[in-house]
């Protein structure tokens, strides 16, 4: 019997089984990342990701299509963690706008959000990579389209759409040579499929037991911040502008962008967020009628708001001047620090991820504002941005992800801030993250310092050592578990059976002629006598440089390095 539509009620469970497709076999996906390190994985990313949607979505009694698709692109939005979690957020996204408007999902419909689905998440990476998990749902994408134009069964076409994105993704090895010496197929791919199994399940009438579905909340990472002195700022557009543009005609992506650049030409702090039939607008402008008249041309406007930021900062000053000139000796004042939000507003704040106590403590004395207590064994989700960003008074902060995996996720909480300016510099390791922030300058602007930041951590070379998780072939080299790796930036450039003596070897590969500066982190459960063993032996085999040697406390990685 043909199934031509699937209602709101329908949908729903069909993406609450997707999520709980892959949250049990999160492990398996796990296990096909290339690099065998004990980290924060793929299938625990993607997991934690869609459940953050999924809490959303199961809270909806009475399904309707816009009311999930709501659920589905804000919870995974908010929730994204790691480059695949941000990835499968921004499918989603695509995905939910293509089918907006709709009551019930047809061939057509589904077609349309499988091509919208693809485009958003193509141009939310900046470098996008074949054989990945964006080759595989470019593929469901193409032939979703070819079925559209074949059947009207949802069924048919679903179960079509499915294996052909099985047969892509059996090809990504074929595409990436590390996924073929690995033996394996592209992670982020695998676990995409595994949604969309889940899906086609229920379609196609299988009973899924919801309730074993783990949807209690996800454990937010901890957060610190240090306290540090009211600064104030020279306020270089002095109205804040907000509003919300109600749509009149198709505000595509191409549209979105054309706005944000006519916004940065007359002010900063833009931040363009557009939602089904609305766009929510905010830009610190010295002409907020600009601003109002080019949005007047998508639509009406509407919760309009205009704040003179200049009197309001003076204003704020005074209140303060007043506060410390009534307060009297120190055992009088019961009152706790006030929190950084509540402070008078700098004209920069700092956010890093960081892991470890050393780590942590080193960041906070280059003053970082806020840490994001996250990285190799737990990505933080863009949620956890966000909230770090909420707590930083700041017209502009800087984050430093300090993580390759970390990095969408930053970006695309910067891309959801609405009243601050916020400045991804893409660390991926530790040791970038210390150099971009020692070359902070206060008196160059944001841009300028963003492009000295940039340019001066790629003059850092970065190692870490650690152990395999699992057994198994890349870059040339047979690993089996319990193995120390060296990993430098090129990939993994020792394997061996003893930390001190593959610590070297990784060195090695880093310090040349031009060196000058080691620096060694050590980490959790490895002594301060053993990093000065490596010290010594670095100074025995190259005396001209010079050697650091400092707690870093991270787990997972023995030795986090540093050649400048």
């Amino acid at each position: 019997m043909s199934v031509v539509s699937i209602d709101a009620a329908l949908f729903q469970k069909m993406f609450l089984a997707g999520a709980k497709n892959i949250e049990a076999r999160k492990e398996y996906i796990n296990e096909l990342n290339v690099f065998p390190v004990p980290d924060g994985d793929t299938g625990t990313n993607m997991t934690l990701t869609i459940l953050a949607a999924a809490k959303e979505v199961v809270a909806i009694e009475n399904p309707e299509m816009e009311s999930l698709c709501k659920a589905i692109s804000g919870g995974s939005l908010r929730g994204a963690r790691g480059n695949s979690g941000v990835i499968l957020s921004q499918l989603f996204r695509g995905f939910t706008r293509g089918i907006q408007g709709e009551e019930v999902l047809t061939v057509p419909v589904l077609a349309k959000g499988f091509e919208n689905a693809v485009e958003t998440a193509y141009k939310a990476v900046m470098k996008p990579k074949e054989g990945t998990i964006l080759t595989v749902a470019k593929g469901g994408a193409d032939k979703a389209v070819a079925m559209a134009h074949e059947t009207d069964d949802v069924q048919v076409f679903c179960e079509a759409v499915l294996a052909h994105m099985k047969e892509v993704l059996d090809k990504t090895p074929d595409m990436l040579p590390v996924l073929k010496e690995a033996g394996v197929v592209d992670s982020g791919g695998q676990g995409l499929v595994t949604v969309l199994e889940g899906c086609v399940d229920t379609l196609m009438g299988k009973e899924i037991d919801f309730d074993s579905l783990k949807l209690e909340p996800v454990k937010k990472i901890a957060s610190t911040m240090d306290s540090s002195e009211v600064s104030t700022a020279d306020i270089k557009f002095g109205y804040c502008t907000e509003f919300i543009i109600m749509l009149e005609k198709e505000f595509t992506m191409d549209d979105e962008l054309a706005f944000k650049g006519y916004l940065s030409g007359i002010g900063d702090c833009v931040v363009v967020v557009a939602d089904d039939e609305v766009v929510k607008v905010h830009v610190h402008t010295n002409d907020p009628g600009l601003a109002i008249q080019k949005a007047l041309t998508y639509g009406a406007l509407s919760n309009m708001k205009i704040d003179n930021m200049r009197l309001e900062h003076h204003e704020k000053v005074i209140k303060e001047a007043e506060k410390k000139a009534s307060e009297q000796a120190p055992a009088a004042q019961t009152e706790a620090t006030p929190k950084k939000k509540d402070e008078p507003r700098k004209p920069f704040g700092f956010i890093s991820v960081s892991v470890g106590s050393g780590l942590s403590e080193i960041f906070l004395g280059l003053g970082v504002d806020h840490l994001i207590e996250g990285g190799q064994t737990m990505n933080p989700s863009t949620e956890d941005m966000l909230n770090a960003i909420d707590e930083v008074n700041a017209d502009t902060i800087f984050i430093f992800p300090n993580n390759k995996n970390i990095i969408l996720a930053a970006e695309q909480a910067a891309e959801l801030t609405e009243d601050k300016q916020i400045i991804v510099i893409p660390t991926k390791t530790i040791p970038q993250g210390i150099t971009a922030i020692i070359n902070f300058v206060e008196d160059k602007t944001a841009e300028e310092n963003r492009d000295n930041m940039i340019a001066e951590m790629q003059n850092v070379k970065s190692g870490q050592v650690t152990y395999a998780v699992r057994d198994t072939s890349i870059d040339g080299k047979e690993i089996h578990i319990d193995d120390i790796m060296g990993i430098g930036e090129n990939g993994i450039e020792a394997v061996g059976k003893d930390v001190l003596e593959t610590t070297m070897e990784l060195l090695e590969t880093m310090i040349d002629d031009d060196s000058e500066l080691v620096s060694i982190f050590y980490g959790d459960g490895v002594t301060e006598e053993d990093a000065q063993k490596v010290a010594d032996k670095v100074l025995e085999a190259h005396p001209d440089v010079e050697i650091e040697v400092q707690f870093g406390g991270q787990p997972v990685y023995y030795y986090i390095l540093s050649v400048e």
